[in-house]
């Protein structure tokens, strides 16, 4: 089984939770800032794909005035009842799930430090299986994983774990998924806005909406890897 990067030390998992919801985000570094974008227009997605997500995106914009990405968030996000999942902290999310779709200029790594190369990937949500078969340092077992979006056309469709490690397996063209981590969103100063985590990581903030009419924050690592 390809897998993601979870908590390899689940004793430590309750120390290492409540240490990162109390650090939070923190400003971010060097002038990172957020600034928005028009729509997204990849000719490579699908017209359903393209039309799912919001009109106006999130530009990622670095210190030096490079833009490291752009994110168009989906219009409506498929919701279930929260579960008490162990390591995980956006069980309201459905499995699979459509988050969004992000945008590199150029290339970049993921948050296992594999290369992705520059083109525009879809943000569907998982929780990685504590199976035990695949240990990395990571405190949430929440990831969103890139695929292609001329591999990934239908907005709604409903995949495995199995299924989707195999679409974003094609972001590398490998057996490996590519993942970019989740983290709490709580002690964020600014929604939408990017900040710079206690471990070096810069964190994108925003809501996004429901199918069920209402918001939920969400972060996720932009830059940054797993510590090794």
């Amino acid at each position: 089984m390809s897998g993601l990067i979870f908590l390899a030390r689940p004793g430590r998992f309750l120390a290492l939770f409540l240490l990162l919801v109390l650090a939070g985000a923190e400003t971010a570094a060097d002038g990172d800032k957020l600034e928005a974008s028009g729509a997204f227009a990849d000719q490579s997605a699908s017209e359903a794909l393209r039309a799912s997500v919001d009109p106006k995106g999130h530009r990622v914009v670095l210190g030096d005035g490079t833009t490291l990405c752009e994110i168009w968030l989906r219009k409506q996000v498929p919701t279930r009842a929260k579960a008490d999942v162990a390591g995980a902290i956006y069980t309201e999310l459905a499995e699979s799930a459509l988050v969004g779709v992000i945008s590199f200029p150029k290339d970049t790594r993921d948050y296992r430090g594999q290369q992705v190369k520059a083109g525009a990937y879809t943000l569907r949500y998982t929780v990685h299986p504590s199976d035990g078969n695949h240990l990395g340092i990571s405190v949430y077992r929440d990831f969103l994983v890139l695929s292609p979006v001329s591999a990934d056309q239908n907005p709604g469709a409903v995949l495995n774990f199995e299924e989707l490690m195999k679409l974003s397996a094609k972001t590398l063209g490998s057996v490996h998924p590519s993942p970019i981590s989740l983290v709490s969103p709580e002690g964020l100063k600014s929604v939408p806005g990017v900040a710079t985590n206690d471990h070096g990581n810069l964190v994108f903030a925003a809501r996004v909406k429901t199918q069920a009419g209402s918001e939920m924050p969400i972060a996720f690592v932009v830059k940054g890897q797993a510590e090794q």
